[in-house]
């Protein structure tokens, strides 16, 4: 079996664990899933036993009106991650570029397709994108994967380059996969989007999901908006039939639904990101990043905490953390932290307190 290496496997937590475990690996909203989201898929159950649209219809018109995109250029799927392997299958890139440290599932799909990847590594200590991206795009480059804001830096893309990205691609005949799955969580979401330039660059795709902003992991609900119907019909084409579960679309339409949801959410985000980072800081570890709904820290040599038993010693007080050692560029000194509600943000402090200058 494949070694699973991303956040939120509570199902992979070492026997002799606490029984309750926090998880501050997967970043989800930490208001879990909205309460119209549930009424809807009791509200549907019945129909449950008649198989899903495969063209996902409602879902897309809904996604339509609240993207403002032509549902003839959306595409939903089984997550984010399955229509990353459906839009590299369909289009077969041979040259990729892809910016790293960032999500490993655009590296694993470019290689299940045999493509070449050009790494375009980021620099520390921060790791954030620079106009150095610009000379990797080229004629030669088939695709590109780019995360706004990135996983698991938590850092932003500055606007204006990313408008530049996106006409360099344009004029290269590059596909740009620019990835927002994380943008809901941002102050200022539509500011720091590249969704206006899909009416004048066919090659630019958007990538989002209802699996982080809305709770709805365990839902398995993504999709893309693509620059042109030639991109979105050749995506829809590649994959399994019905990929998106009767209950997963209604229960996107509903989550669509609920404005309060989000502006609680990003309330929550916005006091719980500043009140996180300073506490993180204030015990000495080096806060990088985290614009969204998680933050990037490292373990200095000074800061009091042990490497080699950092988070399994936080495991075995009941918290679960994301180590970034297998993201390229990254080391076993990098975490990054989901955050929760308040009380469980605090807890965890309590419990960093408690583990600082054990392995001093």
């Amino acid at each position: 079996m494949n070694k699973y290496d991303h956040g939120g496997n509570i199902y992979g937590v070492k026997a002799g664990s606490p029984g309750k475990i926090l998880d501050f690996s997967a970043n989800s909203s930490p208001l879990g899933v909205p309460s119209g989201v549930l009424d809807a898929v009791r509200r549907e159950a019945p129909g449950f036993d008649i198989y899903p649209d495969p063209l996902c219809g409602k879902l897309r018109e809904a996604l339509g009106k609240h993207c403002r995109c032509d549902p003839e250029r959306i595409v939903c799927g089984n997550g984010a991650a399955d229509l990353i392997y459906r839009i590299v299958k369909h289009l077969r890139p041979r040259r990729a570029l892809v910016a790293a440290p960032s999500f490993s599932e655009y590296e694993r799909a470019l290689e299940s397709e045999g493509a070449e990847i050009v790494f375009y590594p980021l620099s520390g200590p921060c790791f954030g994108g620079d106009a150095g991206i610009l000379s990797f795009i080229s004629a030669g480059t088939d695709m590109l994967f780019l995360c706004n804001p990135n996983n698991p830096t938590g850092i932003l893309w500055d606007r204006r380059l990313m408008e530049s990205v996106v006409e360099k691609c344009a004029g290269t005949g590059t596909v740009a996969v620019i990835d927002e799955c994380f943008n809901g969580f941002l102050d200022d979401p539509a500011g720091n989007s590249v969704q206006g330039f899909l009416d004048r660059a066919p090659g630019l795709v958007v990538l989002n999901a209802f699996t982080k902003l809305y709770g709805m992991a365990g839902f398995r609900l993504g999709y893309m908006l693509c620059g042109s119907e030639e991109i979105s019909r050749g995506v829809a084409g590649t994959g399994q039939p019905w990929s998106v579960s009767a209950v997963a679309q209604a229960a996107g339409i509903a989550a669509l639904e609920d404005s309060a949801y989000i502006a609680e959410l990003r309330r929550l985000v916005k006091a719980e990101r500043a009140f996180m980072k300073a506490a993180l800081a204030d015990l000495g570890l080096e806060v990088l990043g985290g614009e969204a709904n998680y933050i990037f820290f490292r373990l200095g040599g000074d800061s009091g905490f042990s490497k080699p038993d950092f988070s399994a010693s936080l495991l075995s007080r009941g918290f679960l953390l994301r180590g970034c050692a297998n993201y390229p560029g990254l080391d076993d000194s990098y975490y990054r932290i989901c955050l929760r509600k308040h009380a469980e943000n605090e807890s965890l402090v309590r419990a960093l307190r408690g583990l600082r200058g054990k392995g001093r």
